[in-house]
């Protein structure tokens, strides 16, 4: 970690218009450099950024926006966390072999370029979110990626439901935990439905920075993407990305529906100070805990 243990993070929330993946890096990676600019030294975008949000339908014809790893996507943003010295995450569609692709984030360290990937574990499949179609669970366990900052606890969008996989992270010394996201509301829901649906999402992920005592970064897509399939009502992503310290608290939200960089300066001392005062890695049962190894208990 930074030698005064402060460390300056930041995220991009944007919306997306197309597939043109070089318009979509380059507006990115304008946003990235006025971070470094502001002095952030670690920085994360949103979950597949690249593209439109494709898994609003089941097409074959979508497997043709995925790539290898290492590809063009890890060479322009490989290159990007070079010239910026900056800590990046990115996301990525994953094409792993024929037939076989991941929802996959990415790790660059400055000039070392990419140091760790993770690919998603936890696929949803939802109306308008048919992502069991396009992804195979990953397989890289939930791994923290050690970088020049510090160790980080990556992890994405439907993942961040579980409190298993950030315990998981935390319990392999991971140091923040972030979530590069892309969810939104059903045009049709109420507002009253609405608000519920946001305040549990935040809710949830400020539980695994309490639980953990770990701070949370989260970078979630913003805009209105149309569904290709007629008659569906799209997706209103909700934005509001957000950086949580280690007892839940907000140290920076955006906004719902504009595009925003956040920064927030995180005292990693706060950590240690925090895990003395509430032990909670020291009082757990694992001697009782064998039952969630298990779907159901009958």
């Amino acid at each position: 970690m930074q030698s005064n243990n402060k460390l300056k993070v930041g995220l991009v929330q944007q919306s997306v218009a197309s597939n043109n993946k070089t318009d979509n890096w380059q507006r990115s990676a304008e946003q990235v450099e006025e971070l470094a600019q502001q002095g952030c030294e670690l920085v994360l975008l949103q979950e597949l950024h690249s593209t439109l949000y494709f898994c609003q339908q089941e097409d074959t014809h979508a497997f043709d926006l995925a790539e290898p790893i290492p590809g063009p996507a890890t060479d322009y943003f490989a290159k990007l966390a070079a010239q910026l010295n900056i800590v990046l995450i990115t996301s990525l569609f994953e094409k792993r072999a024929p037939g076989l692709y991941h929802n996959t984030a990415v790790v660059f360290d400055r000039q070392q370029g990419l140091v760790g990937k993770y690919r998603k574990m936890h696929i949803p499949d939802d109306p308008g979110f048919y992502e069991k179609f396009y992804f195979t669970p990953g397989d890289l366990g939930f791994e923290p990626i050690q970088t020049s900052v510090g160790k980080l606890g990556v992890l994405v969008c439907w993942d961040q439901w579980y409190p298993e996989a950030a315990r998981l992270m935390a319990m392999k010394g991971a140091e923040i935990l972030f979530y590069p996201t892309a969810i939104g509301w059903d045009k049709n829901d109420t507002s009253a439905e609405q608000t519920r649906q946001h305040d549990a999402w935040q809710t949830i992920q400020r539980s695994h920075a309490v639980a953990n005592s770990l701070p949370v970064v989260v970078a979630n897509r913003t805009g209105f993407e149309a569904s290709p399939i007629q008659g569906d009502p799209g997706i209103q992503f909700w934005g509001q990305s957000f950086i949580a310290g280690p007892q839940g608290e907000i140290l920076a939200q955006a906004s719902s529906d504009t595009e925003q960089t956040l920064v927030a300066e995180i005292d990693l001392n706060r950590t240690e100070d925090i895990k003395r005062i509430w032990p909670y890695f020291r009082d757990r049962r694992i001697d009782a805990y064998g039952d969630l190894t298990k779907r159901w208990r009958d």
